[in-house]
């Protein structure tokens, strides 16, 4: 698709030239128009650097889709949590019709493009390293270990993409997913490869992402873990495999990669999940001098954010399942629990009455945000009840490290293939290590056993991974349905988002191909999932 070809080419310019912006050999070279591929991969020095760009297109602004599009923190939070079941955005109806599935089958919406351009622009640059990587100066483990972090990142991209475009595993291995392109020379029109085929191309990837960081010398050799190494393929691994329901390999990934990776500390959990800890497997890295000003993940997720959009409308828990969780957790201190302050708030969109010391819920917000140690809000921040206190920034307006893979992810990816294996009490020992031994649950004990086991894995995934851009794919891949109350029916949703739907509803929960794809490649031949 000549559209996609050139944009993809543009975009790697701009990724590696904003990285060379910092590397002072480079600046008085080839001056930013004239940049060409013989440039960029003349050293293995320089392809590195570009190879640091395919992770700053995961963090920048994406303007043309709207303030906020920055990336990888907007998939986790537009997709991975506002479509899901535990949180909601305040009362704000700017993503209603996203969440209640009324733009699955709209081929110009924003959230249905998005992440089609977002993905084959990474897709894209990394076809690019790969066919230039051969010819650049320098050793054969220097150019291994840029293969390998380069068939990572593109294996990512065709795993979300194969999520949000494609069917779930169980009903759609044969139904067509998305346009599989590995060279930069394939023909404009080309059709979708199935579900099945994009996993495979998704599986050879890292497999040979994995035999490449082995041969390179340096498998774990980052200096930090913003970087891409042989544990963050091992991770995605885990990911990918767990998804495709392919108990055994999710499970051998998982459990090597975690052996690297200590849960992280009481303390650590409560310190806003925006600086690395040894928990951390690979994140984001965010500072100061990388700000994306007002489109940055915490400028929406934090609760300490300045911006207007937390300030006015802060993430919130599902009611429903904060009753659930135990009143000995450490993590039920990360929402606002209103019990004791009924009158106080508005019971349709959760917002305390009046949002000054004249309302008794206002200042127990302000107060509560400064427990634990956590940084407090700003005066001019609403109180909700049930509001996020789990994620804050560092910097203002609202700058942190994204977190994209962590330990606890990968126990319970082993918890839940443990017992897709008939291993319940390798299952129920993984919940106590998670909950009882790190402490951040110290009364937590399971017995349990069948579907009570699952539901117990399926409930501490929710609970632990809150925020973190999960909970949609797990529903998508579990056949689970969304299940949205309000207030006087046991839920907190706005009744704007108080809706429930299954699995095989709203398109089977899939986006349908965008426009801009459609357009201009014409061996599409159908952009339904069936």
């Amino acid at each position: 698709m000549k559209n996609m070809k050139h944009l993809s080419i543009i975009a790697l310019s701009l990724a590696v030239l904003a990285s060379f912006s910092c590397a002072k050999d480079y600046l008085d070279t080839t001056p930013t128009g004239d940049t060409s591929p013989a440039t960029i991969f003349e050293t293995t020095g320089k392809a590195a650097v570009a190879v640091n760009g395919l992770g700053k297109i995961m963090h920048r602004q994406y303007g043309a889709y709207g303030q906020g599009y920055n990336g990888e923190g907007t998939v986790r939070l537009y997709y991975g949590d506002y479509l899901g079941n535990n949180l909601m955005k305040g009362n704000s109806t700017t993503f209603k019709d996203d969440a209640i599935g009324a733009r699955f089958v709209n081929n110009t919406a924003n959230l249905d493009g998005f992440a089609w351009y977002y993905y084959y622009t990474l897709i894209g640059n990394a076809n690019t390293i790969l066919k230039n990587i051969d010819a650049a100066e320098g050793t054969d483990g220097d150019r291994a270990y840029i293969k390998a972090q380069t068939l990572t990142y593109r294996a990512y991209a065709y795993f979300n993409l194969a999520q949000i475009y494609g069917r779930r595993w169980s009903d759609g291995q044969d139904k067509p997913s998305v346009v599989l392109r590995l060279t930069g020379e394939e023909p404009d029109n080309l059709d979708r490869s199935t579900q099945g085929e994009v996993y495979k191309q998704i599986y050879a990837d890292l497999d040979e992402a994995i035999a490449q960081f082995n041969a390179s010398g340096k498998a774990n050799s980052r200096s930090s873990k913003h970087i891409m190494d042989l544990d963050v393929a091992y991770a995605l691994y885990a990911r990918v495999a767990l998804t495709r329901e392919d108990w055994n390999t999710a499970l051998k990934y998982a459990q090597q990669v975690r052996k690297g990776y200590p849960l992280m500390s009481v303390k650590e959990e409560q310190s806003g999940f925006c600086e690395p800890n040894g928990e951390w497997i690979w994140f984001i890295y965010g500072a100061e001098d990388e700000t994306l000003y007002y489109y940055d993940y915490f400028c929406y997720a934090s609760y300490n954010a300045s911006t207007s959009t937390t300030r006015n409308y802060p993430l919130l828990i599902s009611r429903k399942f904060f009753e659930q969780i135990p009143e000995t957790d450490i993590r039920r201190a990360f929402w606002l629990d209103p019990a004791g302050y009924e009158g106080t708030f508005n019971t349709n969109t959760m917002k305390a009455n009046k949002q000054d010391k004249t309302n008794a819920l206002w200042v127990y917000g302000q107060n509560y945000a400064k427990q634990d140690g956590r940084v407090g809000i700003l005066d001019n921040s609403c109180v909700f009840a049930y509001m996020n206190f789990k994620i804050h920034n560092v910097i203002q307006p609202g700058i942190g490290n994204l977190c994209l893979f962590r330990a606890s992810e990968m126990l319970l990816i082993e918890a839940e293939c443990q017992y897709r294996l008939n291993n319940e009490e390798a299952a129920q020992a993984l919940l106590v290590e998670l909950n009882a031994t790190s402490k951040r649950d110290p009364a937590y004990t399971c017995e349990a056993t069948g579907d009570a086991l699952m539901e117990q894995i399926k409930f501490y995934r929710g609970l632990e991974l809150w925020g973190e851009g999960f909970n949609w794919f797990d529903l998508k891949r579990w056949g689970d349905s969304i299940d949205r109350q309000t207030y006087k029916n046991g839920g907190n949703w706005y009744s704007s988002y108080a809706v429930s739907f299954g699995p095989h509803e709203k398109n089977n929960w899939t986006y349908i191909i965008p426009r801009q794809e459609t357009d201009y490649n014409k061996g599409i031949t159908s952009t339904s999932n069936e």
